[in-house]
């Protein structure tokens, strides 16, 4: 199931190879993503870039990705999916402690990365308004003006 609306994905990856793997990947399931490489440029990407979902390196020069995660945590809601190399136990309650939303440890393939980014994407959707109006049966109820009917009383 591909995204019906374009999705923006900030992926901020040092390993450039790994990165365009992952992009081009992405890329071909619908979603739209920008590459940064460096955490002291995260920020400034997520700000310009207004992305749905992150997906966010650990050890990256500049600025490390548990500071990155705790900045975007400030200001946004989004899901932020940490990929890292990192497998001690502590690295993972950190992560997960700093605002991410799920970590998954390298080597990961592809299709199970955008597995478990479209679960993390439904998971932060907005859940559909519900009517003004409800009726069961005999009984109508205006949400709007806080008003029940029954039987047309």
């Amino acid at each position: 199931m591909d995204c019906p609306t374009l999705s923006k994905v900030l992926l901020v990856e040092d390993d450039q190879k790994l990165a365009r793997l992952i992009a081009s990947f992405l890329s071909q399931h619908g979603f739209e993503v920008r590459q940064v490489h460096r955490g002291d440029a995260a920020f400034a990407a997520f700000l310009d870039f207004k992305p749905q979902v992150v997906v966010l390196d650990l050890m990256l020069p500049g600025q490390n990705g548990l500071q990155v995660c705790r900045e975007i945590r400030r200001v946004a809601n989004l899901p932020i999916l940490i990929l890292t190399a990192q497998e001690d136990d502590l690295d993972h309650i950190l992560g997960l402690e700093s605002g991410a939303d799920d970590y998954v440890i390298k080597p990961i393939e592809p299709p199970v990365l955008l597995a478990r980014l479209r679960a993390l994407m439904r998971r932060h959707a907005p859940l559909p308004a519900s009517p003004e109006r409800l009726a069961f049966g005999k009984l109508n109820i205006d949400r709007r003006r806080r008003e029940a009917e029954l039987e047309g009383l």
